[in-house]
């Protein structure tokens, strides 16, 4: 990036409360399964990356911008930002709804999750929340697309979110967007609103596949590729980097075509996926900000998400910049 005098991260939109419940297996309708532990932790891409940032040891500022509810979960969000130095000044407390959360049950023995959510303050987010002429940050990250109601709806044929995307440009920030994997009935349209006025893109294959109308394969890194030249095409500013659980690649509007497999970690290692697309997504803001090469921040992207993955919480496997890096060294890469 060009030098400026901005410095620094400000992440927008969902913040979420997520109990995370290890449990000894899915149940079949109407049957029981046990939950073997559980833990409260962070939970939504902006309190995710800002988090993951955080336990980075990263020298530049982190902001938060969001709406939770002013009840126990709310001040316990706000608490655990400010213990990790993570401005609160634009997280605001909604009298009327509770704070959002999301009970993430997942199975002890493979890692896999499923997700049930309360949508509440978040779905009340809107373009009052945030004031860019109150920060001095360099880039604003905004997630998730298809999860935050009031982002999500159409006004005058253009979506809230895109609003506060062409809000943050004309301020000077650089646009970072995620989506969440969901079903919604709008996903493309409400995509394609918001891609004209991103920077940088930073998805997974099945959310890909949602805006493009396909089912991405996602060991297939030529079709990753297809595909990332596909949304560059739909508006995308500089980059679109795509991740899979195989590795990740990214194209940009200058014409680079680019891969990075994934660590070939060892069976057992994982203990949940639970965060690891928003670790990826900090591995590649922070490349981002400090200006490594996009290569450098794909290598990065993967290490941060191979961190995240030995903790069943999104953001306590994380650790210094140097020490995910390491991971690299220690697993080296799988085939892509």
């Amino acid at each position: 990036m060009p030098k400026t005098p901005r410095q620094g991260i400000l992440a927008a939109g969902n913040f979420i409360v997520d109990y995370v419940k290890v449990i000894d297996g899915y149940p079949a309708q109407d049957m029981l399964a046990s939950i073997l532990s559980e833990s409260r932790s962070n939970g939504g891409g902006p309190y995710n990356v800002l988090k993951d940032l955080a336990a980075m040891k990263v020298e530049f500022p982190l902001a938060a911008c969001g709406l939770v509810g002013d009840d126990t979960n709310g001040q316990w969000i706000k608490r655990d930002c400010q213990n990790h130095r993570i401005d609160v000044s634009m997280l605001h407390l909604s009298k009327e709804h509770p704070t959002s959360y999301t009970d993430a049950m997942t199975v002890q023995s493979t890692g896999r999750r499923t997700f049930f959510h309360c949508r509440g303050a978040n779905a009340h987010f809107d373009l009052k929340h945030c004031s860019f002429s109150k920060t001095n940050a360099r880039i604003l990250h905004l997630g998730y697309l298809m999860l935050l109601d009031r982002m999500d709806t159409f006004e005058n044929g253009q979506t809230i979110a895109a609003k506060l995307l062409f809000n943050a440009r004309s301020a000077g920030l650089e646009t970072s967007v995620d989506m969440v994997s969901a079903s919604h009935p709008q996903f493309r349209e409400i995509a394609l609103s918001a891609l004209p006025l991103t920077d940088h893109l930073v998805i997974n294959e099945i959310e890909a596949g949602l805006v493009v109308g396909e089912v991405i394969d996602p060991k297939n890194s030529g079709w990753l590729i297809r595909t990332a030249e596909q949304l560059l095409s739909l508006g995308v500013k500089k980059t679109v980097t795509l991740h899979t659980e195989f590795g990740s690649v990214c194209a940009t509007a200058e014409g680079l075509r680019l891969k990075q497999a994934s660590l070939k970690l060892p069976a057992g290692y994982s203990k949940g996926a639970t965060g690891a697309g928003d670790a990826f997504a900090a591995g590649m803001l922070y490349g981002l900000h400090e200006g490594l090469e996009i290569q450098e921040r794909l290598k990065l992207a993967v290490c941060c998400a191979a961190a995240c993955l030995a903790d069943p919480t999104p953001s306590k496997g994380l650790r210094p910049v140097k020490d995910c890096l390491a991971l690299a060294e220690q697993f080296g890469f799988g085939e892509f």
